[in-house]
């Protein structure tokens, strides 16, 4: 499902892909070549820098901004209006500006 004015641009050297199962809100933007993986939840005003891969089974927050070429592990959780800027491990919780694991934020 992909909801009212989300954008999803088109793969430059690669196809941008959004997994089987995955829900995106309104309001989103999906830069080029970025890879979903299946059974992700995306909230609103989120936006997804070019080639940003996210595992399976992610959850994002709300205003979550994502920079370009980053690996985001499966089942990994960011709490909203977090600034992801590096790589996430599977299965984390993160929040913040920059994301940090969410047991530090607190």
């Amino acid at each position: 499902e992909i909801g009212s004015n989300t954008t999803i641009d088109r793969g430059s050297w690669q196809d941008t892909v959004i997994g089987a199962g995955s829900k995106l809100d309104n309001l989103i933007q999906i830069g080029h070549n970025v890879r979903i993986g299946k059974n992700c939840l995306i909230a609103a005003q989120t936006g997804i820098a070019g080639s940003t891969h996210l595992g399976d089974f992610c959850l994002v927050g709300g205003q979550v901004g994502i920079a370009q070429h980053l690996k985001i592990g499966d089942r990994v959780q960011i709490a909203a209006k977090s600034g992801v800027m590096t790589h996430l491990a599977a299965g984390g919780r993160y929040g913040g500006t920059p994301a940090i694991p969410i047991t530090q934020f607190h």
